[in-house]
């Protein structure tokens, strides 16, 4: 008696599950990862870091804070006195996953305050220079710039101080905060004035209020800490040229 043949039964499919797509680090969700890293009063109570830093200088009101604790969507991690001309000391923020810090920002003392002490405004004025002319692991510096008043003589000290490193390779941006403020044309102009200050370096404008410029800022101090990813992402697609309209005969 022949035996019936045997049939297989379909395997369970499988309980495994499969590992999830990481998803991509944007700037804005990169700039939210901010957290504050430490304090120091004098350069040499600053940590030697190897990770690339991009440091936040301004006239005191430039809207400093005001504009860190925009790109990072935190209210507070930047402190903004009350008395402008009082912050004396260098904070730095570390940026990246937890327990991972791939970038780090430094929010350094604003200056050109009238009621401060001529000796605290040229010992803050020393620190920061000794900071811009020395600190080695600097990748960029994002100088603040009320555009209704422009750049100030000591924004041009400033500047000076810090050409010969820009003309090395040291990345610069300046940024026109408080751009609501501005009709459309005092915007352009403003823009026009500060590219031939900024001496090769960039320039945007940027309001907190109306969140114009910062996914464009954060985008930029991006690709300034991570020139190794921003060079392997795929240029965007330009979009197809328009074919001119025929002419009516």
């Amino acid at each position: 008696m022949s035996s019936s043949p045997r049939v297989s039964k379909p395997k369970p499919p499988s309980t495994t599950p499969t590992p999830a797509t990481p998803a991509a680090v944007t700037p804005m969700g990169w700039m939210h990862t901010a957290r504050f890293l430490t304090t120091a009063a004098q350069l040499h109570h600053l940590p030697a870091l190897d990770t690339p830093e991009i440091a936040f200088v301004g006239r005191s009101n430039a809207g400093k804070s005001t504009c860190i604790n925009t790109l990072t969507q935190q209210k507070q991690l930047a402190f903004a006195s009350k008395k402008p001309g009082r912050t004396q000391h260098i904070n730095l923020f570390a940026l990246g996953k937890q327990g991972i810090t791939d970038a780090v920002l430094a929010d350094l003392p604003g200056y050109g305050y009238a009621a401060v002490a001529k000796m605290d405004k040229l010992r803050w004025q020393q620190v920061m220079a000794n900071y811009l002319v020395s600190r080695e692991n600097l990748t960029g510096i994002v100088m603040m710039c009320d555009p209704r008043h422009g750049l100030t003589d000591l924004d041009d000290i400033l500047l000076e101080v810090i050409r010969p490193r820009v003309e090395q390779g040291l990345k610069f941006l300046i940024i026109l905060t408080k751009a609501d403020k501005l009709t459309r044309a005092e915007q352009a102009k403003a823009l026009s004035i500060a590219r031939l200050q900024a001496g090769g370096g960039e320039v945007k404008l940027f309001s907190a209020l109306k969140k114009q410029g910062v996914d464009e800022v954060a985008k930029l101090l991006w690709d300034w800490t991570h020139p190794v990813e921003s060079a392997a992402a795929p240029a965007p697609a330009e979009p197809p040229e328009d074919e001119p309209e025929a002419l009516d005969e």
